[in-house]
């Protein structure tokens, strides 16, 4: 014989049938259900007042909060966003109390929550990330031991041409190497400014750069084309962690002073723009005192580096315990009759594979780690990201730069 099946619903309404019949009176008939004489009657006064729906379960949800949004206060925030349709919490509060000191604004996070139930905000989209640089910062304790390269903020000059100015700083004597205005922005407007740079004051040994292009890429390592031409001439790219611009505050710092010199406001015309950018220059290496040099000026701590330019363009190099592979133009590596995908930005490049494992094997171009190749399913492995980055000192300088170049001769 089965089991009969009973629910809470059955049970009080049977309560309730029992209770109307007479046949028990209210403390016996709370015994046999198991319950108080205050539920029993509870469930009566339910039972007269709805009916059989009073018999169902109820929110134990409170029915008033002290601490929560009141109907004015709401209508209020409301309001102020669609008066200020680009603002945030945080701006809204700031603006309410200052309008009217003498409500209790809630506080950024929940006018955020408040907004997103309102369907006032729209949810930010997750962009891939570039694998940002997972070797120790290079420590710029002597010229031409880090530059820093970056876009200023492009703006219109006076008569509605863009402006970009790629700008190049040695970090060690806050020299100001390139303040060029480049149109488009891309990697073959870009190189002929290094290019030019490198041929006046030498190679440096790293170059710090944000995630964004021409400096870097979504791929393997990061790479773009330009990364990989420095890595040919033996300039480690170094990239900043996404979202932390201290981490290249020197240069950051000149951009500022840069636009209240030279774009506050724009000039009339580009190469007017550009004149200004070449001032500004002069200006900033031969006059300016700096106070984070003590108040010194960059020309009398820059000199320029001693490796110089190459005429042709080195190919890559690695150890002896390594197998190499010349990446084809479609981006695929070749390995045992297999053409296993790596990126396009590689096409017609060395790379170097060291095998740690019986079936895995490391992908290297110049001293970055690409990725992990299976050989048993032949597929690429993607590296985890690393963010903890830290400075390396420099007490020996071609020591070190044997340290962060293996595979390059000092």
């Amino acid at each position: 014989m089965p089991w009969k099946e009973t629910c809470t619903m059955d049970q009080r309404m049977k309560f309730v049938y029992h209770y109307l019949e007479h046949e028990w009176p209210m403390a016996a008939l709370c015994r046999e259900y198991g319950i108080s004489r205050k539920t029993g009657y509870k469930i009566i006064s339910r039972y007269i007042e709805e009916g059989i729906d009073g018999l169902k379960d109820r929110s134990r949800v409170r029915h008033h909060h002290p601490n929560a949004v009141s109907d004015s206060v709401e209508r209020a925030v409301l309001e102020a966003r669609l008066s200020h349709s680009s603002w945030g919490p945080r701006k809204l509060r700031a603006w309410l109390s200052r309008h009217d000191s003498s409500v209790r604004w809630p506080a950024a996070s929940t006018i955020g929550e408040l907004l997103k139930r309102h369907g006032l905000t729209v949810p930010r989209r997750r962009s891939r990330k570039t694998r940002v640089y997972d070797q120790p910062f290079v420590g710029c304790d002597y010229p031409n031991a880090v530059w820093s390269a970056d876009f200023k903020g492009w703006f219109n000059t006076g008569d509605g041409t863009r402006c970009d100015p790629l700008t190049i700083t040695d970090n060690y004597s806050r020299y100001l190497l390139r303040c060029q205005a480049v149109r488009p922005t891309g990697y073959c407007a870009v190189r002929p400014v290094f290019e030019a740079a490198f041929r006046e004051y030498g190679l440096p040994v790293a170059i710090r750069t944000d995630n964004g292009p021409p400096f870097a890429t979504t791929t393997v390592g990061g790479l773009s084309r330009l990364s990989i031409w420095w890595l040919r001439l033996g300039i480690i790219p170094e990239r900043i962690e996404p979202g932390k611009p201290a981490q290249n505050g020197r240069h950051e710092r000149m951009h500022r002073t840069l636009k209240r010199e030279t774009a506050s406001p724009p000039k009339r015309t580009w190469r007017a723009q550009q004149k200004a950018f070449d001032h500004f220059c002069d200006e900033y290496n031969q006059e300016r005192p700096h106070e984070g040099i003590d108040l010194r000026i960059p020309v009398e701590l820059y000199s320029p580096s001693t490796r110089q330019y190459p005429l042709i363009l080195p190919e890559m190099t690695y150890p002896d315990d390594m197998v190499i592979r010349r990446v084809h133009s479609q981006g695929d590596l070749r390995w045992k009759c297999r053409q296993i995908y790596l990126s396009e930005t590689l096409s017609g490049e060395l790379v170097g594979c060291r095998q740690i494992d019986n079936h895995l094997w490391d992908i290297y171009f110049a001293h970055i780690r690409l990725a992990q190749l299976d050989t048993r399913a032949y597929r690429l492995k993607q590296l985890p990201q690393h963010r903890k980055l830290k400075i390396r000192k420099h007490e020996n300088k071609d020591q070190n730069l044997q340290k962060v170049l293996p595979m390059y001769p000092v």
